[in-house]
C-alpha cells in the first residue's frame, strides 16, 4: 500500500466544512481482539436510520481562521493491548471501512454510492491526503460518515520511535480538526502494524484503536470479482470490511462496491457507525 501519486492539485475547500454529523465515535459494544467485550457506549447507528434522522440544519459551515479558540485537550481513553476488531451487539450489524485517502479519483465514486444506498461508512485518511483534498473529507462529514485518523504519510509504526509516532498522529488529527471542526475519535495503524507506543500515544490523544474482521485485499488488486466474493463471503454480524479508497489504483473497489453493497442490504444486514462520544 504505498502512498499514492496525485497528478492533479484540486481546490481547497472554499470556506469552510462541516462542523457536526457522525464524525466522531465510540461504538455500541466493542469487541477486542482476544474476544473481551469492552464497556458499554451508546449503540451503533444503522446506515439507513441515521440518514432519516438527518436533518439539513444538522451541519453547518465555518470559516477556517487561525485565531480561532484554543483546541480543547482530547479525554484521555485506557490504553488498549490490541485493537478492536469487530462490533457487538444484537441484529445483522456490519462496518464498512475505507483507508489511505482521500483520493479524488476514488474517494467520489466510493461516496456516490454509498449515498446511493443511504449508507454509512467510516474512513481513516492520511493527513498529506486531507490537505491536498479538504472539500472531500467536508464531503464525508456532511454525508454522516466517520473520519479516523491513518498517520500522516502512511508510515511502517513499528520502524519509527515515539516521537515520530506522535507527530505522524496529531498532525494528522490537527488537520481534520481543521477541516471540519471535529478530532478524529478512532485511529488505525498502517499495514495494521501495531506496537504499544501507537496503543498509547492514541488513547492519550482520545482515540480508540480500530482493525477490521474481513480483509478484501483490494490493496493487491486482485480482481472486482475476488473482492466481491471475499465480502459476501465473509459477511457476519459483528464484522468490520477493509477496504481502501487510495495507495493505488482503486477502480476495482469502486466497482466491486456497487456489487457487494446491494446483496449486504438484500440479504439483511445494517451497516453501521459509531455515535460521536461527546
Amino acid at each position: 500500500m504505498q502512498n499514492d501519486q496525485f497528478f492533479t492539485r484540486r481546490r481547497m475547500l472554499l470556506a469552510g466544512a462541516a462542523a457536526l454529523g457522525a464524525a466522531g465515535t465510540a461504538g455500541a459494544f466493542l469487541a477486542s481482539g482476544a474476544g473481551e467485550t469492552t464497556e458499554t457506549a451508546p449503540a451503533p447507528v444503522a446506515g439507513p436510520q441515521a440518514r432519516q434522522a438527518l436533518k439539513s440544519s444538522a451541519f453547518r459551515l465555518q470559516p477556517l481562521t487561525g485565531d480561532g479558540p484554543p483546541r480543547a485537550a482530547p479525554r484521555r481513553l485506557k490504553t488498549r493491548r490490541e485493537p478492536i476488531l469487530r462490533i457487538s451487539g444484537r441484529g445483522r450489524n456490519m462496518m464498512l471501512t475505507f483507508d489511505d485517502g482521500p483520493n479524488p479519483h476514488y474517494t467520489p465514486h466510493i461516496l456516490d454510492t454509498l449515498a446511493e444506498y443511504d449508507v454509512r461508512a467510516m474512513f481513516f485518511v492520511c493527513g498529506e491526503c486531507v490537505v491536498k483534498y479538504r472539500e472531500l473529507v467536508a464531503r464525508m462529514a456532511e454525508e454522516g460518515h466517520v473520519v479516523g485518523n491513518h498517520t500522516w504519510t502512511h508510515p511502517l509504526l513499528t520502524t519509527l520511535n515515539r516521537k515520530e509516532i506522535r507527530s505522524e498522529m496529531e498532525r494528522t488529527s490537527d488537520i481534520i480538526e481543521d477541516t471540519y471542526g471535529e478530532r478524529p475519535q478512532w485511529f488505525r495503524a498502517p499495514y495494521g502494524a501495531w506496537n504499544r507506543a501507537a496503543f498509547q500515544l492514541g488513547a492519550e490523544m482520545g482515540m480508540e484503536p480500530m482493525a477490521w474482521t474481513v480483509d478484501t485485499t483490494d490493496w493487491d488488486t486482485p480482481g472486482t470479482d475476488v473482492i466481491i466474493d471475499r465480502v459476501e463471503h465473509g459477511a457476519a454480524p459483528g464484522v468490520v470490511v477493509l477496504s481502501h479508497d487510495a495507495g493505488g489504483d482503486r477502480s476495482q473497489t469502486v466497482h466491486a462496491i456497487r456489487e457487494w453493497l446491494p446483496h449486504l442490504l438484500d440479504s439483511g444486514y445494517h451497516l453501521t457507525v459509531p455515535r460521536r462520544r461527546a
